[in-house]
């Protein structure tokens, strides 16, 4: 691991108004993910899972604390600098894959290297290499609703480092698969670590995959505590 982490969120706090009442959701949240490990964040819903990953993906604004990315505060950055980092450095892979139906495996894939400035030939040479490293070389061509859910979802996670992210973020990432297709996806998840060195926080209900993760956190009372 290098000596900084790739996401250091510190003092993070949320709260919500409802009415006349307030609802706090993170209460000084502090969390670092370093550069090749990969962390399992296991919570009830409710407790903020979705909050701190939004927060830590520049998604939405802390209402105190700070978010780095890398060495970078981003809490005072101004809107379009904190969308260029999360284009350039932040991956997401959700429950739903997202992908875009009109297009095929390998064109979902060039699309976010395409819009940050790569040339069509070089993005669809990459988005092979890629599909093809996560077992996906016979299916490039594919659209969305030819490829299983476990196919789909491997190309979301294609899609998501395909801009070689420090850091990747992960909401139930396997949530709507069988628990055989889960465990694929997610050993293409632990592979892409352990190759591209990136750094990953994955929210995730499964606790044996949880158990196969460098490490694993949770939320309670509104701050990140290390899960037992």
């Amino acid at each position: 691991m290098q000596n900084q982490p790739a996401l250091h969120i510190e003092g993070v706090e949320r709260r919500y108004r409802q009415g006349d009442s307030v609802l706090e959701i993170l209460r000084g949240a502090t969390l670092s993910v370093w550069p090749g490990e990969s962390v399992a964040l296991i919570a009830p819903s409710g407790t903020g899972k979705s909050t701190l990953l939004q927060i830590a993906g520049l998604l939405e604004h802390p209402d105190g604390g700070e978010v780095f990315i890398g060495d970078r505060a981003t809490a005072g950055l101004p809107d379009k600098e904190r969308t260029r980092i999360r284009r350039d450095e932040i991956g997401f892979v959700y429950q739903f894959h997202h992908l875009l139906p009109e297009f095929s495996a390998v064109e979902n894939v060039m699309l976010p290297q395409m819009i940050g400035g790569l040339g069509k030939a070089e993005a669809r040479a990459r988005s092979s290499e890629l599909l093809t490293f996560l077992g996906l070389g016979a299916r490039l061509e594919h659209r969305p609703a030819e490829l299983s859910g476990g196919e789909q979802q491997r190309v979301a996670i294609a899609r998501a480092v395909a801009n070689a992210p420090r850091l990747l973020l992960a909401d139930e990432p396997t949530g709507n698969l069988d628990p055989q297709t889960a465990d694929h996806v997610f050993a293409t998840l632990a592979k892409l670590v352990n190759a591209s060195g990136f750094a990953a926080l994955i929210a995730t209900h499964n606790m044996e995959l949880a158990g196969r993760m460098n490490r694993r956190v949770t939320i309670k009372d509104g701050e990140v505590v290390e899960h037992s």
